[in-house]
């Protein structure tokens, strides 16, 4: 079992990234949120990784950190989601966030994760509930006002924007600033957007 590789990046795009280790080059599948927190090609980096195995073939996940991994994992233990579906789970979805949806069984965040429908998501929110305890997030977990982040979002997207950018632009604002106010999130986000 292939559980960590380090290596440099021969080639990267949003679902896959191609790693040379002492020669060998690896292709792995990785998250949209993995992507974005990986260096830029010819750079060196480390990534966690899962074997999916299968009769007709070996595909590699990679992660960078070990609670997506883990989120990962627990996402394949749900009935009715593969690894490519947990996968496009864990690009449509920061782990904290999904974290935080699975504890307080916001079924409707689960709906508006890509790929999934409404029995996947009451099946996640019944096997996952209880388990996501276990996964200690990084970042800003315990300062994030997911309220305020929801509804900041859903502001944008009433507003034509697209979610994902939404979603992105918003992130990175409560990186710096995890106390700020609606309005303000808004307004920056805004500028952002129309930059």
């Amino acid at each position: 079992m292939i559980g960590y590789l380090t290596g440099s990046i021969i080639s990267k795009k949003p679902t896959q990234v191609l790693l040379d280790v002492n020669g060998v080059g690896y292709v792995i599948n990785i998250s949209i949120n993995t992507f974005e927190r990986i260096p830029e090609t010819g750079e060196k980096v480390s990534l966690h990784t899962y074997l999916a195995v299968r009769e007709d073939s070996l595909t590699l996940f990679g992660f960078s950190s070990e609670p997506e991994k883990q989120m990962f994992e627990l996402l394949i233990g749900v009935n009715g989601i593969g690894p490519k579906l947990a996968q496009s789970v864990l690009s449509g979805i920061q782990i904290e966030e999904l974290k935080h949806a699975l504890k307080t069984g916001n079924l409707l965040r689960l709906v508006a994760v890509p790929g999934i429908g409404r029995k996947t998501a009451e099946r996640m929110l019944l096997d996952l509930r209880e388990k996501v305890d276990n996964i200690t997030t990084e970042e800003f977990e315990s300062s994030v006002p997911f309220k305020i982040k929801d509804d900041a979002i859903a502001a944008l997207a009433t507003l034509g924007y697209n979610q994902k950018m939404a979603e992105r632009v918003i992130r990175d604002i409560l990186l710096t600033t995890p106390t700020i106010k609606l309005e303000e999130l808004i307004r920056q986000a805004l500028s952002q957007l129309n930059k």
